[in-house]
């Protein structure tokens, strides 16, 4: 683990820091209280999320962090040092802060919009503009993306380059305030998946809010739920907060569906994959009586022929049904249920980390697989 470039108000530290919330309350001059005597520990290098209803004092919670909201009473301590201790201005150069819409200068470039933190803290503008272009590859944003504006970016670019931007100066600390939350599913899925393959790189403390369980229990190793009121109601893993709800509460949150979401933590361990009919895409058909999966010439799924279909010539995808999902091989049994629930055939299609045919699964054997790993559990 790396030595982590702190700002002035952190403490020097090797690897990310724990942050801890000591009886921390914050109640408005009116007398609202947003949070209530807050007792939580989020460890170093974990993603941790903090979800709940609209005003349950999530997002309070997570800017007393870097002081842009003050607590009225408690103490909060990144390894051990009270933030207090600190100026905000300077607590704030080692926490990384992302925020919905991304939040980025319209008048400055992609490239100078990142390089806005470490020109900040002091950094030569030819190193700050370096230390740019290579956060946008990092985040998935090709090069060329760097001479743009913002407008000229999708939601989903956006909140790359807000991701970027809050990583410029390498802070141990990132606070994500529903940043994915003004994107499409599709988009959204994409930057949860670059999350966390970023989260594997950098070993970053993160603080994540959201309102959605599905997004909490997907990115967090850790999930904090809030109840109306800024009362922690329950903490702990999501599989802990999925199968053992604290109250009544955790449980309506949660969801009817928790059983389901619950499959997320369920390996896939004894999976049987089967083999079907195979086409490829450019390449003469004469048809079959049963479904016929077609692949394109690498190997990977293109979509579903029906029973009965001819085609003239060479197949081309406007011939082909949509397929559904895609399992990957590998990982938890959510996957490969919904593989099979959202396939035209009840045959979930198998992939290899590549995105490669592997083979098909049924509902039938994802759920009696489920029911085995049931059993086990009662066992």
């Amino acid at each position: 683990m790396r030595l982590e470039v702190a700002g002035e108000g952190l403490p020097a530290t090797t690897g990310a820091p724990v942050i801890e919330f000591r009886d921390v309350t914050k109640q408005y001059p009116d007398g609202t209280i947003a949070v209530d005597k807050l007792n939580l520990t989020v460890q170093a290098g974990t993603i941790t999320v903090f979800v709940g209803p609209s005003g349950c004092g999530k997002t309070t919670s997570l800017r007393m962090v870097n002081r842009m909201i003050e607590a009225s009473s408690g103490t909060i301590l990144i390894d051990g040092k009270d933030i207090r201790d600190s100026e905000p201005a300077s607590l704030r150069r080692g926490i990384g802060y992302v925020i919905q819409q991304a939040g980025l200068f319209p008048h400055r470039t992609v490239l100078d919009n990142v390089a806005t933190v470490p020109l900040l803290s002091g950094w030569d503008k030819k190193k700050a503009r370096a230390r740019a272009a290579e956060l946008l590859e990092t985040v998935g944003l090709a090069p060329e993306m760097g001479k743009r504006y913002p407008v000229q970016l999708s939601g989903g670019q956006q909140q790359r380059v807000g991701v970027a931007r809050a990583l410029a100066a390498d802070p141990p600390i990132l606070l994500m305030d529903e940043p994915f939350s003004a994107v499409d599913p599709v988009v959204r899925e994409d930057l949860q998946k670059e999350l966390l393959r970023l989260q594997d790189e950098l070993d970053k403390t993160i603080v994540f809010v959201t309102h959605d369980i599905d997004e909490a229990v997907r990115i967090g190793e850790k999930v904090a739920v809030f109840r109306k009121g800024g009362v922690l109601a329950q903490y702990g893993t999501p599989a802990e907060v999925l199968r053992t709800p604290a109250d009544e509460f955790v449980s309506g949150f949660v969801g009817r569906d928790r059983g389901y979401r619950g499959l997320s933590f369920v390996g896939s361990e004894g999976v049987e994959i089967d083999q079907t009919a195979t086409a490829t895409i450019g390449k003469p058909f004469s048809g079959a009586a049963d479904w016929v999966l077609v692949l394109d010439a690498e190997g990977r799924p293109c979509g579903w022929l029906p029973p009965g279909a001819t085609v003239d010539g060479d197949l081309t995808p406007d011939s082909l049904v949509a397929g559904g999902s895609l399992y990957t091989t590998g990982t938890p049994l959510r996957g490969a249920l919904d593989s099979a629930l959202s396939s035209p055939t009840s045959c979930g299609v198998v992939v290899d980390e590549d995105g490669k045919y592997l083979g098909v699964i049924s509902a039938r054997k994802v759920l009696d697989l489920i029911e085995n790993h049931s059993r086990s559990a009662q066992a």
